[in-house]
């Protein structure tokens, strides 16, 4: 309850404040635009609408009502008070505005009256020199989309995937970005996917440095004794991070694909068939990349396992040479007057002969059954 009064309170004005992508001041900014808003701008025709300051939610949905086109509003980690004046200027739903505060939630779909609400887990790749225990490799963010009939609103969580770059490259295509918000939703779903290809590419280089390591003989052509199991463990708790963010989406890319919406235009779902493509063969190289760390795994064990049966083997081997001295010297160090050879002049070079004959035969005998 309390969120739906959050809803239908005013926005309340605010001081200019940092840009949270940026770090710098935006003086143009309106006071009564919330300071999470990133960018909002009108689309007409394909081209952004150029009005000298940046309008806020409000103004620029004022002028999309009377002139036509479309708004696409940017915000970066919006707190409640400040996302619910625009969820209640564009009416959007109580629930998927709960989500898109609260962030940490799985890739889905949802259609509500006059909106669709979709959210996306972007993955980024985190480079390093070495990969250790503590390696961070992926590192995720969410960008939520609410898109409408005359709006598009992405809400971005985390320091990754700034749309920026993307919106600028929408800018340039007017012909596509005329299509309306279904156009951006697409553009927005083919960035987040082609990010995973990527990392999925960094993340196989990783794997193949292990595999390599792992399977690598050692000195003099002995079996290795592999590499630390806790870099591989992280490696693949790094993995099912990756495959949390890629399995979930396929079934709401299929959906806009495949079943026809009244808020996305048919022209555009052809596109969505392609970014369904190349998630399917993303999460077939997720799949993948899990089975093998798990080989690779066992391979790892099973190798450390043989490693320590041959240290054992050469400490039972030279124990056993070191018994027959010892076992000599038990005898003759016994305080017997009637021992034999104690006072024959060649009985101390005797028995020493004898003792290194058996010796080196077991040494011998050892080494050529692969023991030392």
């Amino acid at each position: 309850m309390s969120m739906i009064r959050d809803l239908r309170a005013a926005v309340r004005p605010s001081r200019p404040s940092l840009r949270k992508d940026t770090g710098a001041y935006d003086a143009t900014r309106d006071p009564s635009t919330p300071s999470a808003v990133v960018d909002c701008a009108v689309y007409r025709d394909g081209r952004r609408v150029e009005t000298g300051c940046q309008l806020s939610p409000h103004e620029a949905m004022r002028q999309v009502r009377r002139d036509g086109g479309f708004v696409w509003i940017g915000l970066h980690e919006p707190s409640e008070a400040e996302f619910s004046g625009i969820a209640s200027e564009f009416g959007l739903h109580p629930l998927a505005v709960e989500d898109a505060v609260q962030a940490h939630q799985r890739p889905k779909l949802e259609r509500y009256d006059d909106s669709l609400f979709t959210v996306f887990k972007t993955i980024h790749y985190v480079e390093h020199d070495e990969l250790t225990a503590n390696s961070e490799i992926v590192e995720t963010g969410e960008v939520m989309c609410f898109t409408g009939r005359d709006f598009f609103i992405t809400v971005r969580h985390g320091g990754q995937g700034s749309l920026r770059a993307l919106r600028h490259r929408l800018q340039d295509d007017p012909e596509l970005l005329a299509k309306g918000p279904s156009a951006v939703l697409h553009s927005i779903a083919d960035h987040v996917v082609d990010g995973y290809v990527a990392v999925a590419d960094a993340v196989q280089d990783d794997i193949d440095e292990v595999e390599t390591e792992v399977f690598t003989p050692g000195r003099g052509g002995k079996v290795s004794r592999g590499v630390d199991s806790a870099r591989i463990y992280q490696l693949k708790r790094e993995v099912l991070e990756f495959k949390r963010a890629v399995a979930p989406l396929l079934r709401p890319m299929q959906l806009l694909s495949e079943r026809p919406m009244r808020l996305v235009d048919p022209d555009i779902q052809k596109y969505f068939r392609d970014v369904a493509d190349h998630l399917v063969r993303v999460q077939e190289q997720v799949l993948g990349f899990d089975e093998l760390l798990n080989s690779i795994l066992q391979a790892n064990l099973a190798q450390a396992s043989v490693a320590q049966n041959e240290d054992m083997r050469k400490i039972t081997s030279w124990a056993a040479i070191v018994a027959v001295p010892t076992m000599v010297c038990g005898v003759y160090g016994m305080n017997f007057d009637y021992m034999p050879e104690t006072h024959w002049r060649f009985g101390y070079p005797v028995i020493m002969a004898i003792t290194g004959v058996i010796c080196m035969g077991i040494h011998r005998t050892l080494k050529r059954n692969g023991w030392l």
